[in-house]
């Protein structure tokens, strides 16, 4: 099995599409095509089931995008190692990082660090935590900035950054607004705006209320911070959101409302890790320009 094989199946994996693949690698498509089925006859099963429209993993090659992200981590880790001894920082960094994460200014770390590592070409993704944390434990990224609701996977590790209260945030003319404080069961009624599950506040929010025993409505759902606020800005909603998205200069017009009697849901912001030996030397640098240490 050849590791250019494993390359090529994994960028047409993520990229669900040959072309795009292609396009990624820098490669023909006849060619990209012609490795998949190499690898296809090699392991004696089809890897994608593909359609005029799109490109889809079948069991086994769901299977096998597990392990050959491992494997290409693992070389890419391995090569970094050597260059390292050498007195050499070079190869990617692939970082990730939930947004509007507090604790950490995300752009200017990696500016400082692409200042000091140039030899590191630094990539970055955005996502929810739950995906970010699968990332990294698929070695698809070399660490995350996240804000997981519940323990990690067996093979991540979270290096603890801060911690924030959920409050309350709504429209300066809402019933509640300019209120000291609400009970959770008060807000059973109300229209919720609130991000997708995987991300961490989600979670928090999900069971802070189960825990009240109080039903919900999340009529408007959203993937980025501002919407959230230009839509609780209209009034279309109330939302649970961390402390520091309450106090952005976007929602400076808008009321925060402490939450009490219930629950007290901490939003705890984590660096995510791969377990074992498995964080390179790129990674370690950034780290320790947070001063985080690995136990």
């Amino acid at each position: 099995m050849e590791l250019r094989h494993l390359e090529h199946f994994v960028a047409v994996a993520e990229e669900r599409h040959f072309t795009r693949a292609a396009q990624r690698l820098v490669v023909s498509q006849s060619g990209l095509s012609a490795s998949v089925r190499a690898l296809e006859r090699e392991l004696g099963t089809q890897l994608f089931v593909r359609t005029t429209r799109s490109v889809e993993l079948t069991g086994p090659g769901r299977a096998l995008l597990v392990e050959a992200s491992r494997a290409l981590a693992s070389v890419r880790a391995a090569k970094e190692a050597v260059a390292a001894v050498q007195g050499l920082l070079r190869g990617t960094l692939s970082v990730g990082t939930e947004q509007c994460i507090a604790g950490v200014d995300v752009a200017a770390l990696l500016a400082r660090f692409r200042s000091e590592r140039p030899g590191v070409e630094v990539r970055l993704r955005q996502a929810g935590s739950a995906g970010l944390v699968a990332e990294v434990a698929a070695g698809r990224l070399d660490l995350a900035f996240v804000a997981l609701c519940g323990p990690p996977p067996v093979d991540v590790r979270l290096l603890p950054l801060t911690h924030e209260p959920m409050v309350l945030l709504c429209h300066p003319g809402h019933r509640l607004a300019g209120s000291e404080e609400v009970h959770w069961g008060e807000l059973g009624g109300e229209s919720f705006v609130d991000f997708h599950p995987d991300w961490g506040a989600r979670g928090l929010t999900d069971r802070g209320f189960a825990e009240a025993r109080t039903e919900r409505q999340v009529a408007l759902e959203v993937g980025d911070v501002h919407s959230l606020i230009e839509l609780v800005g209209h009034g279309l909603g109330v939302a649970v959101v961390p402390r520091p998205l309450a106090r952005k200069p976007q929602a400076a017009g808008l009321s925060e409302v402490r939450l009490a009697g219930g629950p007290e849901p901490m939003w705890e912001v984590s660096v995510a890790v791969p377990g074992g030996d498995r964080v390179g030397p790129a990674a370690h640098e950034l780290l320790s320009y947070l001063g985080a240490e690995l136990p």
